[in-house]
């Protein structure tokens, strides 16, 4: 219908129709204005588990990182420390593990069997009341009718096939100087030493430089892990290491 009051040769109020063409141009642009602003609003942040900001979508960097096995002596892993009741430990499988030797024909043995292993409850802080203190180490042996069944299997892991009487079940790191008591990274059969005469059991002389690494320990003479790592290295040349060889 034709407006009130039109007059022939006059406009018509309202626009003639768009174009198709003209109309799928607008389209399109009005396509392209609503995809940039979508990308805008995308890049909203959010407070991430430490407070700061993160944008939306970018995976948060991880802050996860791996447990040490180190104790009291750096690279020597800790044990579990005493118990209240030992049970019997695991040992490696037969034959897995290697006796080295000094140059004096002491035996040592495979770091891969047997690193060592601390006993956690010895520390810095704690030698007056541990190692220091008279009595200590008796308190937190393990009893015989554990070490005797391990001493057995471990001697098999060694390929010790000599008489057991005669070889001692060694703590790596003695309990005076902080060893783990049972941990069986820290006990092997220990062949004789050179001179030893069949039948008369362990003779052992690195007890003897155990007990003089103790008092130096204890006197302030040298500290706790250095000499950890002294003794389970190689117990002939710990003296030295450390300084105290008179």
């Amino acid at each position: 219908m034709l407006p009130a009051g039109w007059l022939p040769g006059t406009a018509v109020g309202y626009s003639s129709p768009m174009p198709i063409s003209a109309r799928r141009a607008a389209v399109a642009a009005l396509t392209v204005v609503a995809t940039a602003l979508a990308g805008c609003s995308s890049v909203r942040t959010h407070p991430d588990a430490k407070g700061s900001s993160a944008h939306t979508g970018a995976p948060a960097p991880s802050s996860t990182s791996s447990p040490s096995a180190s104790g009291p002596g750096g690279s020597i892993p800790a044990g579990p420390g005493p118990q209240p009741a030992y049970t019997v430990q695991p040992q490696p499988s037969p034959g897995s593990c290697h006796v080295r030797h000094t140059a004096g024909k002491q035996p040592l043995p495979d770091p891969k069997c047997t690193p060592g292993a601390t006993n956690p409850k010895v520390t810095a802080a704690t030698l007056k009341t541990t190692i220091c203190r008279s009595g200590y180490t008796k308190g937190i042996r393990p009893p015989v009718n554990i070490t005797s069944r391990e001493k057995k299997a471990n001697a098999a892991s060694y390929g010790y096939t000599g008489p057991l009487h005669d070889a001692e079940y060694d703590h790596l790191i003695s309990l005076q100087l902080g060893g783990d008591p049972n941990d069986p990274r820290n006990l092997w059969v220990e062949p004789p030493s050179p001179g030893h005469r069949p039948g008369a059991g362990p003779n052992n002389p690195k007890d003897v430089v155990e007990n003089r690494l103790k008092a130096a320990i204890c006197s302030g003479k040298t500290e706790l892990a250095k000499t950890q790592e002294a003794i389970a290295h190689d117990w002939t040349t710990a003296e030295s290491v450390l300084g105290l060889k008179q």
